[in-house]
């Protein structure tokens, strides 16, 4: 190891195929950001402004919200920097940071769709009970708990990927720093950290959507068996089915796939990035009856 180079900083590539077009991805990738920063504010704001909102649902679509924020500015600010400037360098450090966030934010987005697909079930299965089982304290460790299980998994898989000796070239077939792509550059037996990364990124989304699917099969058979109230029980969840498919669509295409780290696995990973991050506070406005009140009346007008 005394012969080679150090890698104190790496290149992004960025994605494959747009030569000539970069001012049109600045406007395309600017524009969505700017949506998805006033979208999540909004929504941020209408729920904490308005007491009537202030239950397990919206206070776990906040958390949603606050991932949302983080997880759009992972990449998109960089990347934007990148075409505007030209340059595509990336520190050490900033590349170890979006390789954390990355995998803390995504990890806590499973968790938090889990958690509420749960919350859906109490309320529709147990009604009666709905307030005991989700009372103040239990959300509040709900998503306490996603957090910091997160937080762990994104630290081991950052500690992994970075323990490596990084000495090869440090140009990063990507758009941002990922395990998989950077662990290509390393000067080392990778076989440790590919297997646990793969093991841990998909165990970790599988986990939490076979709990999904549970919670919705345990709705269905007791929507089913109801008189009245059987479209307003669907439509409560229909939102969240939707951002969960929207969600895992890109996510499983990008990594429980041979071939994740192809030209076309990138464009996948860039709508989960970037889109997903848009389409939920759009969704939960749109479908929602009570987000839209709020947000109207956040804007001074009547509902």
């Amino acid at each position: 190891m005394r012969n080679h180079t150090v890698i104190l900083e790496f290149i992004l590539l960025g994605i494959p195929h747009t030569e000539g077009i970069h001012n049109i991805l600045f406007a395309v990738f600017l524009s969505f950001y700017l949506i998805t920063l006033l979208g999540n504010l909004l929504i941020l704001s209408a729920i904490i402004t308005d007491a009537r909102l202030h239950t397990p649902m919206y206070w776990f679509l906040c958390n949603l919200s606050v991932v949302d924020l983080g997880f759009s500015s992972i990449s998109t600010p960089k990347f934007l920097a990148n075409i505007w400037a030209g340059s595509r360098t990336i520190s050490l450090g900033g590349c170890m940071c979006q390789v954390f966030f990355y995998h803390f934010l995504g990890s806590t987005e499973c968790l938090l769709y889990t958690v509420m697909a749960y919350d859906r079930y109490a309320a529709i299965c147990h009604p009666l009970r709905y307030t005991v089982i989700m009372n103040r304290k239990v959300c509040a460790l709900l998503a306490a708990g996603t957090w910091f299980t997160s937080s762990f998994h994104a630290t081991i898989l950052t500690s992994l990927t970075f323990t490596l000796p990084y000495c090869r070239t440090n140009e990063v077939d990507y758009f941002l720093c990922d395990i998989f792509p950077v662990v290509k550059l390393a000067c080392a037996d990778t076989y440790i950290i590919e297997t646990v990364s793969f093991t841990n990124i998909g165990m970790v989304p599988m986990a939490c959507f076979c709990l999904i699917l549970t919670s919705y099969v345990r709705i269905a058979v007791s929507v089913l068996k109801i008189a009245e109230g059987r479209r307003h029980a669907f439509s409560t969840c229909t939102s969240h089915i939707i951002i969960v498919m929207i969600c895992y669509i890109p996510l499983t295409f990008t990594y429980l796939r041979p071939g994740a780290q192809d030209p076309l696995g990138g464009v996948v990973a860039v709508f989960y990035t970037t889109v997903t991050p848009f389409l939920n506070p759009v969704i939960y406005t749109l479908r929602n009856k009570e987000m839209k009140t709020a947000v109207l009346r956040l804007g001074g007008r009547k509902a």
